[in-house]
């Protein structure tokens, strides 16, 4: 086994993903991971903390990509275009590296599993505070900025729970903006 491959990250989420697929998150060590991807363990946590965070690698990213297209929108930016600049980014991020077909694998992997349920919905969670705090620093009042980051988390994970639903084709982004204009409609509501 090389030392220092290159690619190994790569490989290693590959040779997870495939484990997790074929026998069980629970029934997948990391040794196992280590030996298909053709590294030693001690390379597996160079890279990960954990088996858990082979799911959950990109989550760093994610947050980047939503907190750059905030803090890049132009100044005179309205709190809406800040929502839909936040989620075209997003979206457009996580087809482009990633796809739907690992987003399903992954998506099944934690479906499977509570522990790694609860964590997806930290990460969630996470995605709305970096939001939130995106929009504060951007001069949003507090309760629109909390409001809008929850409102972004929610249309995210909506529009992608519809975007990997087996036999869909269409983009992640057009499903995001079909779940805006469904809340906007919500919103048209009188209120009591």
């Amino acid at each position: 086994m090389a030392r220092w491959a290159p690619g190994a990250s790569d490989r290693l989420q590959r040779a997870a993903m495939e484990l997790f697929a074929e026998g069980g998150f629970e029934a997948t060590t990391v040794a196992g991971i280590a030996e298909r991807a053709g590294v030693t363990e001690r390379t597996f946590f160079r890279h990960f903390a954990d088996k858990r965070e082979v799911l959950f690698a990109g989550e760093g990213q994610l947050e980047a990509v939503l907190v750059d297209a905030i803090a890049g929108a132009p100044a005179d930016a309205s709190l809406a275009d800040l929502v839909v600049a936040a989620l075209a980014a997003v979206g457009g991020a996580l087809q482009d590296v990633r796809g739907r077909d690992f987003a399903r694998v992954r998506n099944e992997i934690i479906t499977a599993n509570e522990q790694l349920q609860e964590r997806e919905l930290l990460k969630l969670a996470k995605l709305s505070h970096a939001v939130t705090a995106a929009l504060l620093d951007r001069g949003v009042a507090d309760v629109p900025a909390r409001l809008a980051g929850d409102l972004v988390v929610s249309v995210f994970s909506t529009a992608f729970a519809r975007w990997i639903a087996p036999d869909q084709t269409r983009d992640l982004v057009e499903l995001q903006r079909e779940g805006l204009a469904a809340i906007s409609e919500l919103t048209r509501v009188e209120t009591v």
